[in-house]
């Protein structure tokens, strides 16, 4: 039963919420030792994340290493082969699920010392800086077609004759998030992964996380649809560009 690509897509997500949501407790919850450390903390945690979360969805036996329904639906597009969705889907949010669960107990003893519920939400899902949902969700969109469409690029003939030197392609990914975050990520957070933001918001709302506040389910559709539509945007874009 394993290693299989759908256990690969769970583990690798796993690992990206772990690491990802994990710098940002670091940096947000009081009394740790990353208190304060802000932004580029925040934005590295994620890239690193992205980095490692690849390595090992491949390593656990999914040559794809998507770890975002966004990829999996431009990928879908783009090759017509549709087949990937539930699976992939489904360990995606699981994996989120669980990476966030890990972060909770990692934490444990921070969440008490914490005095803002918005902060504890934070270290989870995504929120805007400015609550503006059309706006928001164009945010998601852009930021999500930009990240599917350099994934495409960073893996394309034209950049690479066939394929980047191996192993070299989660760093570049992870790379790729890291400028996502720097650039475009001060708007909403830069979800761009439907189960990034999901499946921790789910886990917040379920654990029994000291002092929490609501799980602001009332903007959780922008998470969801916008890079859902960017990224099938993008697998559109890249599929007229192969004709």
């Amino acid at each position: 039963m394993f290693p299989s690509p759908v256990f690969g897509e769970f583990m690798g997500t796993l690992v990206l919420i772990l690491l990802g949501n994990g710098a940002v407790a670091n940096v947000c919850l009081k009394r740790s030792k990353a208190e304060g450390s802000g932004w580029i903390v925040i934005t590295g945690g994620w890239a690193f994340g992205v980095m490692a979360g690849v390595f090992t969805a491949m390593a656990c036996g999914s040559a794809d290493g998507h770890l975002n329904p966004a990829v999996t639906l431009g990928a879908a597009i783009q090759t017509g082969d549709y087949t990937k969705i539930v699976p992939y889907w489904t360990a995606q949010l699981l994996g989120g699920f669980a990476g966030a669960v890990l972060v909770w107990l990692s934490f444990f003893s921070h969440w008490r010392e914490t005095d803002n519920p918005a902060v504890k939400l934070a270290c989870y899902s995504t929120g805007p800086a400015i609550r503006n949902k059309w706006a928001n969700l164009a945010s998601e969109v852009i930021a999500t077609f930009v990240l599917v469409l350099v994934v495409w690029a960073i893996f394309s003939k034209a950049a690479t004759n066939g394929s980047p030197a191996s192993g070299l392609g989660p760093y570049l990914v992870g790379s790729l998030v890291w400028g996502i975050g720097m650039s475009l990520g001060g708007t909403t957070g830069y979800a761009i992964n439907p189960a990034r933001d999901l499946g921790p918001r789910l886990a917040h709302s379920l654990l029994p996380i000291a002092g929490k506040g609501p799980s602001d389910w009332g903007y959780a559709l922008i998470p969801i649809l916008g890079p859902l539509a960017g990224g099938a945007l993008a697998g559109l874009l890249v599929r007229s560009l192969l004709r």
